[in-house]
Formats: C-alpha cells, sequence, structure tokens
C-alpha cells in the first residue's frame, strides 16, 4: 500500500492496517499470544527492537507509547505550547534508548490491559486526526512545529506504517512459536 498523501487515504490505512493487526491477533491461540518470543527473533534483523521485544505484550505497549507521543505532541502544540515530537533529551539519532525506557515501563502491564490500552489509544488519534483538513495533514509549512515534515507523515508513521512494523513482528513470532 502507497504512503497516504490525503486525510481519506490517511484515515483508510491507519484502520485499515489496524483491523489487520487485530486480525492477525485475534486469529492467535492465546497460548501464542501470552508466550514469550522465541530466542531467534532476536538476531532475525539488525534493528534494536529485535532483541528488545521479548513478546507480544512489548509490540503493543510500544504502539500504544507512540501514539502517546503522537497525541501529546499535537495536543501540547495546538495550544501553544512549543514542543518536540521526541519528549527531551531524546532526538532522532538517540529514540532508541527511548524506546527502552518505555519498554521498561511496561513490564508490568498484563496482555490484556495492552490491548485495551492500544485500542484505546488508536481510537483517540483516529477521532483527533478526522479534525484536520488535507492541507492541514498533508501541505508542508502549515505548522511551523512539523519542521520540515508534515503533520500527516508523522501520523502515518505512529498508525499505518508502525501497524506494518508490527504485523512483521507478529508473523514471525508465530512462525518460530509453530515451527
Amino acid at each position: 500500500m502507497p504512503r497516504a498523501t490525503t486525510k481519506t487515504d490517511l484515515l483508510a490505512s491507519a484502520d485499515g492496517q489496524f483491523c489487520k493487526m487485530w486480525q492477525l491477533i485475534d486469529g492467535m491461540d492465546e497460548e501464542i499470544q501470552r508466550a514469550p518470543f522465541a530466542e531467534e527473533m532476536a538476531t532475525m534483523g539488525k534493528e534494536a527492537h529485535w532483541a528488545r521485544d521479548k513478546n507480544l505484550r512489548d509490540v503493543l505497549v510500544h504502539l500504544y507509547e507512540w501514539h502517546q507521543l503522537l497525541l501529546h505532541w499535537i495536543q501540547a502544540n495546538q495550544a501553544g505550547e512549543r514542543k518536540p515530537f521526541l519528549p527531551e533529551p531524546y532526538n532522532w539519532k538517540t529514540y532508541p534508548s527511548m524506546n527502552v525506557e518505555l519498554w521498561k515501563k511496561h513490564q508490568m502491564t498484563p496482555l490484556d490491559r495492552a490491548k485495551s490500552m492500544l485500542k484505546e489509544s488508536h481510537q483517540a488519534v483516529m477521532t483527533l486526526l478526522v479534525t484536520f483538513s488535507d492541507e492541514e495533514l498533508f501541505a508542508k509549512g502549515v505548522f511551523d512545529w512539523t519542521g520540515t515534515s508534515t503533520l500527516g507523515a508523522y501520523a502515518v508513521s505512529a498508525t499505518a506504517s508502525h501497524y506494518d512494523w508490527a504485523m512483521k513482528k507478529i508473523k514471525a513470532h508465530i512462525k518460530t512459536c509453530t515451527k
């Protein structure tokens, strides 16, 4: 699916990928949903997340936390509080260490709670995104706080693209569990 460039496409791709992800999860036996990731998953890719995430819950809370980043960033800036997308002291070079802190924060979060948190945060993101026009989402320079990017690009990254990432991890988990 091509990256969204209109509000209609953004909302459709975000909801569509979210639904596909839940179909994948709902199709898993409860035992597989709760099973730890196989050790071999830690080396499936060069990215830090392959070693960081140990189970389905970790993937779901990661998505939830990135929804929170998007929501708080938009709401703060709309209220006139100049705020970067990534919280201090993080930047785009150091955000993997932020992801580890987010991972640590949720080690006691039960899977069922992670599921409900993610469903609620997805709905909150969708409810907020629908309030913006095509131009506000995809024209550069509309909001000075989005820098050289667009609000829509951030939204795609926190929704549809992140759901694609999650589905790759979930599929790898299913594959390694059923060997």
